[in-house]
């Protein structure tokens, strides 16, 4: 499965143009199928995909940890591509609740008094305890660019990265998809028994309230964004207990605090 592929393109300068061959990110629809039932249609990268059910359905709060999760098998079909999972069986009642939620939706993702309230449901608190200096951070960001690959060939997809508290990149996914990419990386470390309690979360994207909660239900204390957070972003870290760094560059964060969110 690659992640990119050539592309005819002609290259112009306000003086000249060229035809050239030139790598474009993958983009394709893959159906999320659980236990034969059909959950979601997701717009990915086709890549780590074992990854990407094991982080989505944590996400989703589907399945309590990886070893809830006893197959995962890809098919690739002239429209896109199939990911099948098999969850323990003491989880069907809780699928198919949220099979019957997800068909009373409206195409906008948000619509409905039942989407609503999943909006605003309780998160988990943060109860890790992890000491990140502001160094760390800095570290992280400055050292992150050769582990995106995929974005070098292309310019043109999201990373999430997991990294120490000194700062150390240990684990990174791509997709053209920013939520993709975390939840890649959080199906990464649940596979490898790796705790997000441990580190801390690195993205390269705008920072909205999916992130923020992706990264609370996976239990890291700490989601620094390159770029801004959005103020439900800042409330929802807020309650749960969530540190936030936004606009990290290379040199100066922002760390968001409850009052950002009011």
């Amino acid at each position: 499965m690659s992640g990119a592929v050539p592309h005819h393109v002609r290259q112009f300068t306000p003086t000249a143009h060229a035809d050239i061959t030139r790598p474009l990110p993958v983009e394709a629809a893959v159906a999320i199928e659980i236990n034969g039932l059909g959950y979601a249609v997701m717009m990915a990268t086709p890549t780590d995909l074992e990854d990407f059910a094991t982080g989505f359905l944590l996400a989703e709060r589907l399945v309590d940890a990886a070893s809830d999760i006893h197959e995962v098998s890809t098919q690739e079909t002239p429209l896109g591509w199939r990911l099948m999972a098999r969850i323990d069986r003491r989880l069907t009642d809780a699928l198919v609740d949220r099979v019957r939620v997800r068909l009373s939706e409206g195409s906008c993702g948000l619509c409905g008094l039942e989407t609503l309230e999943q909006i605003a449901r309780p998160l988990p608190p943060i109860t890790a305890t992890l000491d990140v200096p502001s160094a760390s951070i800095f570290t992280a960001l400055a050292s992150l660019r050769p582990h995106q690959p995929l974005n070098a060939t292309t310019g043109g997809v999201h990373a999430a990265a997991f990294c120490g508290p000194d700062g150390r990149i240990r684990l990174v996914r791509e997709d053209v998809g920013r939520h993709n990419a975390l939840d890649k990386l959080i199906g990464a470390l649940a596979r490898a028994g790796i705790l997000p309690s441990t580190g801390f979360i690195l993205v390269t994207a705008r920072c909205s309230y999916e992130l923020v909660e992706k990264t609370v239900i996976a239990g890291c204390p700490l989601l620094v964004s390159i770029s801004t957070a959005t103020t439900l972003a800042a409330r929802r870290a807020a309650a749960a207990g969530l540190r936030l760094v936004a606009l990290a560059r290379p040199d100066s964060a922002l760390e968001i605090g409850a009052e950002a969110g009011a």
